[in-house]
């Protein structure tokens, strides 16, 4: 079977390389200024060829290389988690200025959660007019909350009361965020203190 990416795999790993590497860059830069990494852990990938079939068909699109690569945004990956919610948006204004690239969408999952609890920021990037990547930016907190309900949810089928593990999720979902606020200000009135030193 013919690959649903064409001729066009390699470009589309340049183009993860490259974003990968703008973000090390940053990361570098804000190490030297605050001393500090503001950068937990960066992950890319290249959406599998059944995963961005099996895409098309749930959108109701053809199982082509149009569909996959210019009406699908998310062939390329990107997860980039963060320390800090401060960290997360200061990476997002960092991305939406970077040369050859544009924002096409931006969803702040942070500020305005899912109903389920889910929390992190989505960008999507047309890099060089043609290539679209996800940006995913989130919390160390944001992250464990969505890799466990991952986890939970890959078990498709619920023995328990469903209604109420929702509710239980959602709460924990609360309570890292609000975790999230705490360390946040924790970081803020250290960098206070230091500044006046």
């Amino acid at each position: 079977m013919e690959s649903i990416y064409g001729e066009h795999r390699a470009e589309l790993e340049e183009v993860m390389r490259r974003l990968l590497a703008y973000i090390e860059k940053v990361r570098g830069e804000m190490e030297e200024t605050s001393g500090m990494d503001p950068v937990e852990h960066c992950l890319g990938r290249i959406k599998s060829e059944e995963s961005m079939r099996e895409k098309c068909r749930r959108k109701g699109l053809p199982e082509s290389e149009e569909s996959a690569l210019s009406l699908i945004h998310d062939a390329i990956g990107i997860r980039v988690v963060c320390a800090f919610l401060d960290d997360v948006y200061a990476i997002r204004d960092y991305l939406s200025k970077l040369p050859h690239c544009e924002t096409v969408e931006e969803k702040d999952y942070i500020r305005h959660a899912k109903p389920n609890g889910y929390r992190s920021y989505h960008m999507i990037l047309r890099v060089d007019g043609k290539w679209y990547a996800e940006i995913q930016l989130r919390t160390i907190s944001q992250d464990t909350w969505a890799a466990l309900e991952h986890h939970l949810n890959y078990k498709k089928e619920i023995n328990g009361n469903k209604d109420l593990i929702v509710k239980e999720l959602k709460r924990c979902a609360e309570e890292l965020a609000s975790t999230d606020v705490s360390m946040q200000t924790i970081r803020d009135m250290m960098n206070q203190g230091h500044d006046t030193l």
